[in-house]
């Protein structure tokens, strides 16, 4: 019994290791090959306007509706203190250090990364990467490598757009609707809200989780077997990994970007 359970634990190891492994392998890899992205920028440009355009819609409807649920809930809770001024910079901090890298990673994930992995195992299952081996061309460099970096641009604009429209939710709840002073809405948020500690900071939790959801999709679109089912599954596992990740890392970066 205590035999069989050590040699499952070492199977588990082995096997974390070497995917590991691997994976760094095949990140370095892709970083490599990205050189040609520079030489070929309508690549670039037309997997830009694939992962960023197609994702606007979900973006912009759900940064309104984000805005909104804060405007008024934030409202509730500020008026019980009589603060309720003080709600364009509530809303302001929320979005830009939080909910607007993590809400746009969370989309992100599941409209751009779904789309990529799919489309990179379905071209594999194919075969139109193995054709282009056979013809010397390198599919990492030709196909990847664009979609990457598409991915890592799109991501931090998205959230700045996904951040301003909440604040534009947040100003048609809480002045328009509900009538907070728009003097006070917006003069508060103008001096609360910092450009590098909380925009700029914002702007690189946007790119970690543009790097890391692209670089997920593509790798399990990548490794995903030729048949329809390891395909929906790998699908499945960019969003749950993504999913966990965007959590993780925005744990991480806040503890060492706030704890001052």
């Amino acid at each position: 019994m205590i035999v069989n359970f050590l040699a499952a634990i070492g199977a588990w190891l082995r096997h974390t290791l070497v995917e590991l492994g691997f994976t760094t392998r095949f990140f370095f890899t892709l970083l490599g090959a990205s050189g040609g992205v520079l030489r070929r920028p309508r690549l670039l440009s037309g997997q830009l306007f694939f992962v960023g355009n197609y994702s606007l819609l979900i973006i912009v409807v759900s940064g309104l509706f984000v805005g909104m649920v804060l405007g008024l809930q934030g409202y509730y809770t500020l008026n019980k203190y009589g603060s309720e001024q003080a709600l364009g910079l509530l809303v302001a901090l929320s979005l830009t250090r939080e909910l607007g890298p993590v809400v746009t990673g969370l989309l992100f994930a599941g409209r751009a990364g779904t789309s990529l992995t799919t489309e990179i195992g379905l071209m594999k299952a194919g075969e139109q990467l193995s054709a282009m081996e056979m013809m010397a061309v390198n599919p990492i460099q030709r196909v990847l490598a664009p979609r990457f970096w598409a991915g890592v641009i799109a991501m931090p604009l998205l959230q700045g757009i996904f951040t301003a429209v909440g604040i534009f939710g947040a100003y048609l709840v809480g002045v328009q609707l509900i009538g907070v002073d728009e003097g006070s809405f917006w003069s508060q948020m103008q001096s609360g809200v910092d450009i590098w500690k909380d925009i700029a900071n914002g702007f690189v939790k946007s790119l970690v989780f543009g790097i890391a959801i692209t670089f997920i999709a593509l790798y399990q679109g990548y490794q995903a077997q030729p048949t329809p089912e390891d395909v929906a599954g790998a699908t499945t596992r960019t969003v749950v990994i993504s999913s966990l990740m965007v959590w993780w890392l925005d744990f991480v970066m806040t503890a060492l970007m706030f704890s001052k």
